[in-house]
């Protein structure tokens, strides 16, 4: 067999599938796991994403692409098989994009967040990347948003800075500052939880062979709509259609614009603690948008 060394997690896969592997090509894009295109005798297609994680990232990903299934909104792939070592996901080919792409992937994620839960978080820790997400609420945090989302998100990753070393006394002094008054940055905007991809950026899906939009390697939890949109702002990738179609099919609350800045400020903090001090400068820009 073509481009794969772990026999005994091939056997163990064919095992599963009740076929023989005959080819794992590798699949780029990838930097935290092993990503290959696998294909049988038969010619079945299968993803793979393997590594000796040891700590439930891929069983976390599983009940991720699970969760957002539920929601019959926007493709993810079917998981076959989560193991601590590996995911199998069903192959899905990239095809073409037509002109109203962006627009219908709007639609479908504007479907997905209307799917809603009664409190935030989720069931279990995941992670955001390689890092890991506490997403289990005390009491408080699971009715209150400003709450779960300042000390399970802003809190966890400054905390984390903090033991990398990467908090200067200009970010500690702006972070105690949001601190006092991220009550009300996020007043006004008060929703039931709803189902976030967690992790969309345009890295994070792909266009189907029928065209459509399919999401993957998901950071599940139920939160704020906002925060899963203010994420797409910070690397690109989206068209205006897509923006656009959303808000028609479900407009945001006043002030969206507002808040769009600390909800990134999230994602730039973990960027600093997973690649280092050049995201800094980034994050202390997006602290100086609310305190001066």
């Amino acid at each position: 067999m073509k481009g794969f060394i772990d026999i005994n997690k091939i056997k163990k896969i064919e095992s599963i599938i009740n076929e023989m592997i005959i080819q794992a090509a590798p699949v780029g894009g990838g930097c935290i796991s092993d990503s290959r295109k696998i294909t049988t005798q038969s010619g079945r297609e299968f993803f793979l994403k393997s590594g000796n994680s040891g700590n439930r990232m891929f069983l976390c990903e599983a009940n991720g692409l699970k969760e957002l299934s539920k929601a019959q909104a926007i493709r993810v792939p079917q998981v076959i098989v989560a193991a601590d070592d590996f995911l199998l996901l069903e192959y899905i080919s990239q095809g073409a994009r037509t002109n109203d792409f962006f627009e219908k992937f709007g639609q479908s994620l504007a479907r997905l967040h209307r799917f809603q839960a009664d409190n935030f978080g989720f069931f279990e820790d995941n992670y955001i990347g390689a890092t890991p997400q506490s997403n289990i609420p005390d009491v408080h945090e699971a009715r209150d948003w400003t709450a779960f989302y300042f000390n399970k998100r802003l809190l966890f990753q400054y905390k984390l800075a903090e033991q990398n070393g990467y908090v200067t006394p200009r970010l500690k002094t702006c972070f105690l500052k949001l601190e006092s008054n991220i009550s009300h940055i996020l007043k006004g905007s008060e929703e039931p939880p709803c189902l976030l991809h967690g992790d969309l950026w345009g890295g994070n899906y792909l266009c189907g062979e029928n065209g459509e939009a399919v999401v993957l390697d998901p950071a599940v939890y139920y939160g704020h709509r906002e925060a899963d949109l203010a994420m797409t702002k910070l690397f690109g990738g989206f068209s205006a259609a897509f923006y656009n179609a959303y808000h028609r099919e479900y407009p945001l609350p006043a002030g969206w614009e507002y808040r769009e800045n600390i909800y990134k400020f999230y994602h730039v903090l973990n960027h600093l603690n997973l690649f280092g001090i050049g995201y800094l400068r980034e994050a202390e820009q997006l602290l100086n948008f609310y305190i001066t």
